[in-house]
């Protein structure tokens, strides 16, 4: 089996394995969370609830992406489905916006009117510290498995636990706040996290559009391909690199310069050669799409 191929597999069963593990760290906050925030009236409890809710729903879209980005090049897409992992991350950062705006909007009509707002009762604390480190440790792993694989999309979608993780600190201080009798501070703690969770939110589905819209592939990556294509036997130069992101991997256009002497068939091998060494050498390079320009050899 060819090392991109494993290098899938490998791939979309860490992305199960680790979104399922999620899936369920998720289930049991949110419905312990949502409880404990009802009963000891912490409106940040339950927004910190709503944010656990919202990283269920985005475990499932990460699993759905997942599924369906592995499937091969068919009639419709002659590339493959890699950009399922675009897309999900753009359905993730519009869901982490749309929730913390949510957020945002009940908690200033709270502080608004300071008079709705509820003594909070002991248990909320301890829920928010335990939900704490819960969401730090799951953070941690997603973020490890995350980097072996060399995923975004779970980059993306440990960084979202990573905000929760952010956003329970938050609820912590401010139910440790409501409980010393500053009780405004509750709705004040539900606000900051939604600041936080829209601002990150922002970020993933400004940073998935670009890539659904062709974005190049950073600097240092350019450079390496270049790199690899201009140390090639018989290449004389190489002019008018393109790259575009296709999921986590890159699609690569650029001209070949040979001698103009050589025969059609030899600059085919030239050509040919040059695209292998960049599969090769570039994991992350699903194609390579070449044109030859015939120079006078100096």
């Amino acid at each position: 089996m060819p090392n991109t191929q494993i290098a899938a597999a490998d791939k979309q069963a860490a992305a199960k394995r680790s979104t399922w593990i999620s899936v369920v760290v998720n289930v049991v906050l949110t419905a312990i969370q949502l409880f404990a925030g009802v009963f000891a009236h912490s409106q940040a409890l339950i927004a910190d609830a709503i944010h656990s809710l919202s990283d269920l729903i985005a475990d499932f879209v990460v699993l759905f992406a997942n599924h369906h980005s592995q499937k091969d090049a068919d009639a419709d897409h002659h590339y493959g489905h890699q950009r399922y992992e675009n897309a999900a991350s753009l359905v993730l950062g519009t869901l982490l916006l749309v929730v913390g705006i949510g957020m945002l909007w009940s908690a200033l009509g709270k502080i608004q009117h300071p008079e709705s707002i509820a003594p909070v009762k002991s248990i909320a604390l301890w829920v928010a510290l335990a939900a704490l480190l819960s969401k730090e440790l799951l953070f941690r792993y997603m973020l490890a498995v995350a980097e072996r694989v060399r995923s975004s999309m779970l980059v993306a979608n440990a960084w979202h636990a990573r905000s929760d993780a952010a956003s329970s600190l938050v609820v912590a201080l401010g139910i440790g706040g409501n409980l010393l009798g500053y009780h405004f501070l509750d709705p004040i703690a539900a606000m900051i996290v939604g600041l936080m969770v829209g601002k990150m939110g922002w970020r993933f589905a400004w940073d998935a559009m670009n890539d659904l819209m062709d974005r190049a592939v950073d600097d240092a990556t350019i450079s390496g391909i270049e790199q690899t294509l201009s140390e090639t036997p018989e290449v004389l130069g190489i002019h008018a690199l393109k790259t575009r992101k296709m999921g986590d991997l890159i699609l690569v256009d650029v001209h070949i310069e040979v001698d103009r002497s050589i025969s059609v068939e030899q600059g085919h091998n030239i050509a040919v050669l040059a695209r292998q060494r960049v599969l090769n050498q570039h994991v992350d390079v699903l194609n390579v799409m070449t044109h030859i320009d015939p120079v006078d050899k100096k």
